[in-house]
């Protein structure tokens, strides 16, 4: 695939998910979250977002559901850890435009990295944060990536279904 992983997204979503960045096999097959180790499909059909569980490459009929995808940092990588705190300050101004234009209800960063950087708070806790982004409320949720073993799988699950009964 040439240039960057596309959005999944349309004007007036219920949310937007934020994931960190592509990891190389999301940018290699042009579908969010197609690493095999990735639960956020699992997870968000889990936690009630959609009736059946989504394969990576329909990740589109996410739109199905009012909820989209997007990345806080466009450069893929094998993780997460290799990149760098400029990288996300460097985005923030074309994420928070985004967001602007396409007014979710919420945006929902999949991780405290992304939103620790873009926000400038080194505090961050998880679930609903105290301040808009792009006018869009915010929501902090625990990475889905298989990497992230300090959630479980029913962790997820519960931290994501807070995020949906939230929104209605």
């Amino acid at each position: 695939m040439d240039g960057p992983l596309p959005d999944v997204i349309a004007k007036d979503l219920r949310v937007i998910f934020c994931g960190i960045n592509p990891g190389l096999r999301a940018a290699t097959t042009g579908h969010h979250f197609a690493g095999r180790s990735n639960r956020f499909w699992r997870v968000i059909h889990l936690a009630g977002f959609t009736p059946d569980q989504i394969l990576p490459e329909n990740d589109r009929s996410l739109l199905e559901y009012r909820c989209g995808l997007t990345t806080a940092v466009e450069r893929p990588t094998a993780g997460a850890d290799e990149l760098s705190k400029h990288e996300f300050t460097a985005n923030s101004a074309r994420l928070e435009q985004k967001i602007e234009q396409y007014a979710p209800q919420y945006v929902a960063f999949l991780g405290k990295a992304a939103y620790s950087a873009l926000s400038h708070q080194r505090e961050v806790h998880w679930g609903p944060q105290p301040t808009a982004f792009g006018g869009a409320s915010v929501w902090v949720l625990p990475n889905p990536s298989g990497r992230n073993r300090a959630f479980s799988l029913d962790d997820l699950v519960l931290a994501y279904r807070q995020l949906r009964m939230a929104l209605g």
